[in-house]
């Protein structure tokens, strides 16, 4: 359940107005006016909450639930206890989201810059945002309306930031151009050197790194993240993408619209993601690749071949899905042989 003393519930909303929040349809027979106050999980939940169930592992659970309303697919519903009001839709998870972002929305302070924040006079910031304690910002930097700085971050000369966008505490950002609503969680390095030199043996030289990093809107960057700006070309973090926590990305990476990165990926330079492609944790991409719009990658896979659109992968070194699931079948025999 959530804790009050972190997370600030908005009013009771009922069934009718979840419904249209999430732009889902009433269930047969529930009761329209019928208080929600809070979100719970189905064994946890009572008379004042709403609950959800996407996966039909928990149908006993959902039976068996006290929770006021539930949102539920049109196959589930019928399962429902008495006297429970249904938010009917095709995706339930996605719905309690919507629901859940009602009672629980995102909430920035007042509008504010701390005495002990150091801002270059060359610096621009808009109106409505919040600098915090011990933040840097260099010169030439532009900070969007609405924005949100956090303790200790440290922005460096004409970096820009767009509006409505939250920079975590103890973040690093330099030669960036960031579009609209990014959010960067606490602790993530942005626009370092990529890791480019030539190879010597009385001593490596290292390559000038002159591009940038290119961060379109809606981007989430997880805390940790590491994103080196490009060598000469940009690096690329398209609309949408969405990374978790530890991920590395190299020089000259593009990143297309709507990709999801889960944790300690790390992904080589000049390696092209196309659109909406999901990387499992702890996937490894090596350099100039390209992967094909809506692939996707198994955990703790290792790319080393250009992937087709929409293929799916797994293993080290990677290969389509089905192939790779043959060889596991096959090294079981032989092993039971031997």
């Amino acid at each position: 359940m959530p804790d009050s003393r972190f997370f600030k519930r908005a009013a009771a909303k009922s069934v009718a107005d979840l419904a249209q929040i999430a732009g889902a349809a009433l269930g047969s027979g529930s009761d329209s006016g019928r208080m929600i106050e809070d979100v719970a999980p189905l064994d946890k939940a009572g008379p004042e909450h709403v609950s959800f169930l996407d996966n039909p592992k928990y149908r006993d659970a959902f039976a068996a639930t006290k929770a006021g309303a539930c949102i539920v697919s049109e196959e589930m519903a019928s399962l429902a206890p008495e006297g429970m009001a249904t938010i009917v839709t095709k995706s339930p998870y996605k719905t309690y989201a919507l629901v859940a972002q009602a009672f629980y929305p995102d909430t920035f302070p007042e509008a504010y810059i701390a005495a002990g924040a150091h801002i270059h006079p060359l610096a621009s910031i808009a109106s409505g945002c919040v600098i915090s304690e011990g933040v840097v910002i260099g010169a030439g930097v532009e900070v969007g309306e609405g924005s949100w700085i956090e303790p200790n971050a440290v922005i460096g000369a004409n970096v820009k930031i767009g509006r409505d966008c939250r920079i975590g505490a103890n973040t690093v950002i330099s030669h960036t151009l960031m579009g609209d609503h990014v959010r960067v969680y606490p602790g993530a390095c942005i626009g370092q050197d990529g890791f480019g030199f030539a190879i010597d043996p009385r001593g490596h030289v290292k390559v000038p790194q002159l591009g940038r990093v290119i961060i379109e809107d809606s981007v989430e960057i997880g805390a940790g993240c590491t994103i080196d700006r490009g060598s000469g070309p940009d690096t690329v973090i398209g609309q949408g993408t969405w990374m978790d926590n530890l991920v590395q990305i190299g020089h000259n990476v593009k990143i297309g619209r709507g990709c999801v990165i889960v944790s300690q990926c790390g992904i080589s330079g000049s390696t092209v993601l196309e659109d909406f492609v999901v990387l499992g944790g702890q996937t490894g991409i090596a350099g100039h690749l390209r992967i094909g719009k809506g692939a996707r990658i198994a955990a703790k896979s290792g790319v080393l071949r250009d992937v087709a659109p929409g293929e799916e992968q797994m293993g080290y070194p990677s290969m389509p899905i089905k192939q790779f699931f043959r060889h596991i079948a096959y090294l079981n025999r032989a092993t039971k042989k031997g």
